[in-house]
């Protein structure tokens, strides 16, 4: 599937479950990364993840499209078009789409980074997730200078929502 048959297919959904035209682009953005499509309020474009229709095929697109269409076509007619709105809820229960799209398997990073410092007077040693400028920061328990020891990456267990 390409841009055309995906322009193609938003329209004919938009027809037969919307009964109102989708004026606007759709197409496939692959720097979509945590969701599997996005309109934009400012072009009313609508973006699909490709990946989404590469692991579950036509049908969770079709899904995603129809999710999509509910807040193009409620923030055209100037309703509650946010996920948080009762006439977002209800469209989107009439025309069978879905809240939330499928996870792609191994999409999330399964590894983390731990920094492990020292002060260089009191031998206090901690860690953090983000690194830090070791000539900006001082130790908290005795204002000494900070030294970089290692940085250990490991595997997290893989979650699923």
């Amino acid at each position: 599937m390409n841009d055309k048959d995906l322009q193609q297919l938003t329209e004919s959904i938009s027809m037969e479950y919307f009964k109102r035209p989708f004026l606007h682009r759709a197409f496939f953005n692959p720097r979509l990364r945590t969701t599997g499509g996005r309109y934009s309020l400012g072009t009313h474009d609508i973006e699909i993840n490709p990946r989404h229709f590469e692991y579950f095929g036509e049908e969770e697109v079709v899904s995603i499209i129809k999710h999509e269409l509910c807040h193009y076509h409620l923030h055209i007619l100037g309703m509650g078009y946010q996920h948080k709105d009762e006439d977002f809820k209800l469209l989107l229960k009439q025309v069978g789409g879905s809240r939330h799209c499928k996870t792609i398997p191994n999409s999330r990073s399964t590894s983390s980074k731990l920094h492990i410092y020292e002060c260089e007077s009191c031998a206090l040693q901690f860690t953090r997730r983000r690194q830090m400028n070791t000539k900006k920061y001082v130790c908290g328990r005795c204002q000494g200078s900070l030294k970089k020891i290692v940085t250990k990456t490991f595997k997290k267990p893989l979650t699923v929502n």
